[in-house]
């Protein structure tokens, strides 16, 4: 039976980096964001019901992230549509994962894990942090969003003070080093306990 861990953390806060050191501890991944691309992608299997719903946001049989970003700034509503046909989707992707995996443990790196409600599933969470300021200077470093939507942005997600406190393990990622240190030291705690279970 695989142990099931969720992945969360803030926008900028090295959740992508922390998973890939998750995966070198011969863990598998599952990404939300990665299912989401797959199902828009060209023969994916939202591209049809978001089609019927806002055919202007499907360019060359795929949806365009872009279109529907703008669409859902002119219609606020829009938004639980999209997550209506799109959540779904997303726990089907997710439990053929769980199926298929063969590894001790299962990793889930979901942005959202707390707001949904996904934590029920895990058997455990980790929750990725770093400094407010050191958050802020990773994410406008990418050169994809102003200020005001990272503003935004955070706005919508649950502090990050209470994700920690809600959380099994936390992982600061100062430095890619000490987070290699923190998630070699969660990984050993679970596995002595699947081996004591």
């Amino acid at each position: 039976m695989s142990f099931s861990l969720g992945l969360t953390g803030s926008i900028g806060m090295g959740k992508s980096t922390t998973a890939k050191l998750f995966a070198a501890g011969d863990c598998a991944v599952w990404d939300a964001d990665a299912a989401v691309h797959r199902l828009y992608s060209a023969g994916g299997a939202a591209v049809q019901a978001m089609k019927t719903a806002f055919p202007d946001a499907i360019r060359d049989d795929a949806v365009n992230r872009a279109v529907l970003k703008r669409i859902i700034g002119e219609n606020p509503d829009a938004l639980k549509h999209i997550e209506a046909i799109v959540h779904p989707l997303v726990a089907q992707d997710r439990a053929e994962f769980r199926k298929e995996a063969q590894n001790d443990i299962l990793v889930f790196d979901i942005p959202l894990l707390f707001e949904t409600g996904g934590d029920a599933e895990m058997d455990a969470v980790a929750c990725v942090f770093v400094d407010a300021e050191t958050q802020k200077e990773r994410v406008l470093a990418r050169g994809t969003m102003t200020v005001e939507q990272f503003e935004h942005i955070l706005q919508k997600q649950m502090p990050i003070e209470e994700k920690r406190a809600r959380a099994d393990y936390v992982i600061e990622t100062d430095t890619l080093e000490h987070a290699q240190a923190q998630v070699a030291a969660i990984l050993a705690d679970i596995r002595s306990k699947q081996v004591n279970a």
